[in-house]
């Protein structure tokens, strides 16, 4: 009997694969792996009953701080934003219970119009023409905008500001080396594209919370003939202007603020918007609007340029899967709150911090190191290390901030939301107070 009995291959299977590509063995065609890194003996403890497992993971869970158990004022990427009970009504009905992306249209139609409900929100939330039907996540959207100028410009070298999320840096370096592109890295008042530059990619408002200079970054780009990729933090658009309006040819966003809860690894959505004119260009699938026969309205697939469906030199991504029921949760938290309630949000978001960190910095000790306007996150010069300040908020029952005092010296990354209550913000305050004495 074969080792693996759910591999269906017998050996004679197996001796005329390797005969055809010319291998003695299976065991040859991993030599690149040094042996004593080949099928390690696994450390794993004996079986659990399952009331033992019920209870083994819940002291695992119980070692988690949640967020909603306690003030918390950290952001740097996921965000805590009030979710309506309407949003997990809605996308936990059983027609919409799968996350995947249908393959069978004609039999789809609800989920169909639900995407089509969603491109067109992103479009009026981004202020462009056309968007798809989601990608992963905020990162690999960023990454896949600057593939795509790539691609549109016909040059080799993505231009990045040194203030987007340095996670998200790496995922467009990653995205990038398999292309072969190279990746620079600018200061925000050094920007110097060349003619091999494809794009120059911004995060709006940028890691530290602050708001970038955009205008100026598109001329930049546009002056050099190279497109304008922005990365914008989705609930800030509730008050500041889309990126439609200042010139940006391809905008995305993490979607995770937008009805979807803060999670170690997600599932979270990235948005994806562009110009008409790059409709074809574009990553992912649209779903299309139109009628059949009989004048009655449907939903379809109208595009997919992935290497499955087209000759693959010819594919804009391997990208097509979306996770359908986050997006359909960032569908449902827009139509919900609509412009008015989106826009109240984000002004929540702007005073309380703004209160925050007019009330922080006034502390002995504390000080704001950035000029210029934040949204709802901003930068602390602590008196201590952040990861002692934090050790501390935490004994208060406090999350605190990121430690970024790598970039800044002593900085903490604080953020604060709507659902931070004006007792959190002065116990916050009054907690870095006593610890930085």
């Amino acid at each position: 009997m074969s080792r693996n009995p759910y591999v269906p291959n017998t050996e004679e299977d197996r001796r005329a694969m390797l005969r055809v590509i010319g291998a003695r063995s299976v065991d040859e065609l991993f030599d690149d792996i040094p042996a004593q890194h080949r099928d390690p003996p696994l450390d794993l403890p004996p079986p659990l009953s399952e009331i033992e497992l019920r209870r083994e993971l819940s002291t695992l869970a119980a070692r988690n701080r949640p967020a909603g158990e306690m003030p918390c004022f950290l952001g740097a990427g996921s965000y805590r934003h009030f979710i309506p009970a309407v949003v997990n009504h809605i996308i936990s009905r059983g027609e919409f219970a799968t996350p995947y992306t249908p393959y069978q249209p004609e039999v789809s139609q609800g989920t169909l119009q639900t995407i089509f409900e969603f491109q067109s929100l992103v479009c009026e939330l981004t202020g462009m023409e056309v968007a798809n039907a989601g990608m992963y996540d905020g990162a690999s959207a960023l990454a896949e905008a600057c593939l795509m100028a790539a691609s549109i410009a016909g040059r080799d070298r993505i231009a990045l500001l040194s203030t987007a999320h340095p996670h998200c840096q790496d995922v467009v370096r990653t995205y990038a080396a398999g292309r072969g592109l190279g990746v620079d890295v600018m200061e925000p008042e050094a920007v110097a594209l060349e003619g091999g530059h494809a794009c120059l990619a911004v995060q709006q408002p940028n890691f530290f919370g602050y708001l970038e200079d955009a205008r100026s970054l598109g001329e930049a780009a546009r002056a050099n003939g190279s497109l304008y990729v922005v990365a914008v933090d989705p609930i800030s658009l509730g008050l500041f202007r889309p990126p439609g309006d200042y010139g940006a040819d391809i905008v995305v966003a993490e979607g995770q603020p937008l009805g979807i809860p803060m999670s170690f690894g997600g599932p979270y959505v990235g948005l994806f918007a562009t110009r008409e004119r790059y409709l074809r260009r574009m990553p992912g699938r649209i779903v299309g609007r139109t009628r059949d026969s009989e004048g009655r309205t449907g939903y379809v697939l109208t595009l997919q340029a992935r290497e499955q469906h087209i000759r693959r030199e010819r594919a804009t991504s391997n990208i097509s899967s979306n996770e359908q029921l986050a997006a359909l949760a960032v569908t449902v938290y827009l139509c919900a709150l609509g412009p008015q309630g989106l826009r109240r949000v984000a002004e929540h978001c702007y005073r309380k911090s703004q209160f925050a960190a007019a009330a922080i910095a006034s502390l002995p000790g504390y000080s704001l190191p950035l000029r210029g306007t934040f949204f709802k996150e901003f930068v602390v010069r602590c008196p201590r290390p952040p990861q002692t300040i934090n050790a501390a908020l935490l004994e208060r029952g406090i999350i605190g901030g990121l430690d970024v005092s790598h970039r800044i010296e002593n900085g903490m990354l604080l953020c604060v939301t709507e659902m931070n209550t004006r007792g959190e913000i002065d116990s916050l305050v009054a907690a870095l107070e006593e610890i930085g004495r």
